[in-house]
Formats: structure tokens, C-alpha cells, sequence
């Protein structure tokens, strides 16, 4: 059984005690990595970075032995760097996007995970367009050395990045494309199609197809559908259609020794399943 690290999960960032309280979280789950929001994810409402306690969370950080780049932050779903349909709310994605890379700065986090976008039924080629024209205006004036990580879709409605030629499209349109690396996620890889029980070869042609030097974060979680659905609803680890030994060969795997791993499970009775999950998945396959 092989050490597993950089190994975490998403947890809260909300007063009084915001970014100091998400790695005394992450700390209690046994955690040596994790995954915030710099605020309510469905929102724009952001506190200002002075009222975060960023520099006791990085003493703790470091108190742990932590470098700053196991901590990841997420964009909020409300940015749709791809909504042609009201181009306002794409423009507004932009600024806002660039607010959120200096506040990952800030925090001294690496790495900055995004969803792609949605065409909104206007087409899956105009809709990397945008995102491409998106990333370029941010990234051509963005002072920071945050990389964005296009998070890889589970397909549901309009989404972008259900497949590895579509990430591969935006990377080759983005000016600063070394700015730009991606995160899977096992469910929305499963709920996309891919026969994650095949992994090898689900690596394989994302090596091909994108580059296993672009995979940075993994986001670990089982799915409640079946291969191809395209519903993206997380389960619990060995609960779900993938299954304990595929998520837990995942996890061992090698290749992913410097990868982050977050788990974004659901809740048992609105208590957090994240130390026992860890704790399975790092026990794998002695469970």
C-alpha cells in the first residue's frame, strides 16, 4: 500500500474565524490538503481579504508542516465565462474572475479551479469561443501567478469540458496557456462516459489528448448514475456506481503522488463524512 498525500477535501470558509477555521477543519479530519470558497459559491458577495485571518491560517498551515499550494480554491459557480446569451453575465464573469485570482493570491494559494461554462444551447464551439476570449482578456492583464484549472464537466445541460478535446480546445486558444491547467473529477469523468474501471486507458488518452504535466487536482468522489448519464450528482465513497476499489486505485495511483486529491462527498445527517473517508481511502485495499 502506497503513502497517500496532499490528500483533503472542501471545507467551509465562514466567520468569525474564515480562512484560519478552514485549516483548523481541514486539520481535524486528518487532512494534509484542502479545497475553500472564498465565499458562498453561489454568490458574489465576498468579505474584504484583510477580514479573512489569512495570516493566522498560514501560521497554522505552516505550525503543520503544510506548503501554502495544498490549499486550493474553487471559483463560484456563478461565473458562465461562456453565456453569450446575456453577455453582461459573461463580462461580469471576467471581473469577477480576476477579483478571485487576487484573492486566491492573497490567501498564497496555487491554484484557482473553474468550471468552464455553459453555451446555453447556443453551441459547444461558440460557447469555448467565449471562454477562450474570457481567459484571454483576464489573464492578459492579471499580475498574479495563480493558474487556473479548468475543472473537466460531467456534461449535464449545456456544459463545457465534458470531454478532454473540448479542455484541449480552450488550452490551445488561451495566449498564456501555461497559466492554465486542469482538475478532474472522477464523477463527472464517470457521468461524461469514461469507464473509469478502464483508468489506464482513461489516463492514456487524456495524456494524449491534454497532458498528465496540465492535471494538477483530483476531485475524489463516487456518482449516484450510471456511466453516461451526464446528471452529476456526487455519493459517498463505495456507495456509488464507481465503487471503493476503482476511487481507491485512483487515489494510490502513482502518477498522482504530487497531484492534490479533494473529496466532495455528500453529508451523512449534515455531518461531515470526511474523516472516515480519508481514513477508508488511505487504508485501501487493507478495508
Amino acid at each position: 500500500m502506497s503513502q497517500v498525500r496532499y490528500f483533503g477535501c472542501h471545507v467551509g470558509m465562514k466567520a468569525p474565524r474564515y480562512f484560519l477555521g478552514s485549516i483548523e477543519e481541514a486539520l481535524s479530519y486528518g487532512a494534509d490538503a484542502c479545497m475553500i470558497y472564498t465565499g458562498a459559491p453561489q454568490n458574489s458577495k465576498r468579505k474584504p481579504v484583510e477580514e479573512l485571518r489569512i495570516e493566522e491560517g498560514k501560521a497554522l498551515l505552516k505550525e503543520a508542516g503544510w506548503d501554502p499550494m495544498q490549499v486550493v480554491v474553487h471559483a463560484p459557480y456563478i461565473i458562465n465565462l461562456a453565456n453569450m446569451v446575456k453577455p453582461d453575465t459573461a463580462y461580469f464573469g471576467r471581473e469577477f474572475l480576476s477579483e478571485e485570482l487576487r484573492r486566491t493570491q492573497a490567501i498564497g494559494a496555487k491554484y484557482l479551479i473553474l468550471h468552464p461554462g455553459s453555451h446555453l444551447k447556443q453551441g459547444a464551439d461558440e460557447g469555448i469561443a467565449w471562454i477562450v476570449e474570457g481567459l484571454n482578456q483576464v489573464l492578459d492583464a492579471d499580475s498574479t501567478q495563480v493558474m487556473i484549472l479548468l475543472e473537466s464537466m460531467a456534461g449535464k445541460g449545456s456544459e463545457i469540458g465534458c470531454s478532454f478535446e473540448e479542455l484541449r480546445k480552450i488550452i490551445d486558444g488561451v495566449h498564456k496557456n501555461e497559466r492554465i491547467g486542469v482538475c478532474l473529477d472522477t464523477c463527472h469523468l464517470h457521468d461524461a462516459g469514461y469507464d473509469l474501471g478502464d483508468f489506464d486507458a482513461v489516463m492514456k488518452e487524456f495524456d494524449d489528448v491534454v497532458g498528465l504535466d496540465r492535471l494538477h487536482v483530483l476531485h475524489v468522489n463516487d456518482s449516484k448514475n450510471v456511466r453516461g448519464a451526464r446528471k452529476d450528482r456526487h455519493e459517498n465513497i463505495g456507495k456509488g456506481e464507481i465503487g471503493l476499489d476503482v476511487l481507491g486505485a485512483i487515489v494510490h495511483d502513482p502518477r498522482f503522488e504530487n497531484v492534490i486529491k479533494i473529496l466532495e462527498t455528500p453529508y451523512f445527517d449534515d455531518k461531515p463524512p470526511y474523516k472516515e473517508e480519508l481514513a477508508l481511502l488511505r487504508a485501501w485495499p487493507e478495508v
